[in-house]
């Protein structure tokens, strides 16, 4: 079993600039540099076979390269449940597009439908039982977040291992976008 996703890697410099607002809310587990992505599609567990027709079936996926920007942030949940912070994306219709791509690419390998409603965003940080007011104020005092313009030229399949503190991710397959 492999636990994949879709995603969108955010550049190094678009990150810096994120990881600078990462502070302001006790026991917060900070995202590093490297995990920070706009996920396409969450794939799960999965067995090995499956993952290769899934593969198969991103790599079939067909757009053009697209711009996406960050704008506003906020959280998952509210009050002591809480559990993540992040940073939104401007509604885009071609990164909407590659996610309903990504879905069915799915449907195709032979998984569930996620039920779930897409929302574009980078998690910052996972909390545990946070002060909804630190991280109200948080939010609140990033809430104009804006980004430039991200240029989208790919995507990439990326495997998810559990650590201790944090997922580690790798990429395992890079599709790129016309």
């Amino acid at each position: 079993m492999i636990r994949l996703f879709a995603a969108l890697k955010i550049p190094d410099e678009i990150g810096r600039a994120l990881a600078r607002r990462q502070m302001g809310v006790e026991g917060a587990r900070w995202r590093p540099l490297e995990a920070l992505h706009v996920t396409l599609r969450f794939f799960g567990e999965i067995r090995e076979d499956v993952a290769r027709d899934l593969d198969a079936e991103l790599s079939t996926v067909r757009g053009r390269a697209f711009e996406i920007e960050l704008s506003g942030a906020g959280a998952f949940s509210d009050g002591p449940d809480i559990h993540a912070v992040w940073a939104g994306v401007a509604e885009c219709e071609p990164l909407r597009r590659l996610a309903k791509a990504c879905e069915t690419a799915a449907r195709r390998a032979g998984l569930k439908a996620d039920s779930r409603h897409y929302r574009p965003h980078v998690t910052l940080a996972y909390l545990r039982h946070p002060d909804p007011a630190e991280v109200a104020a948080w939010i609140q005092a990033n809430n104009l977040l804006k980004s430039p313009p991200i240029r989208i030229e790919r995507f990439g399949l990326y495997s998810s291992f559990l650590g201790s503190e944090q997922a580690h991710y790798r990429l395992e397959a890079d599709y790129p976008l016309i």
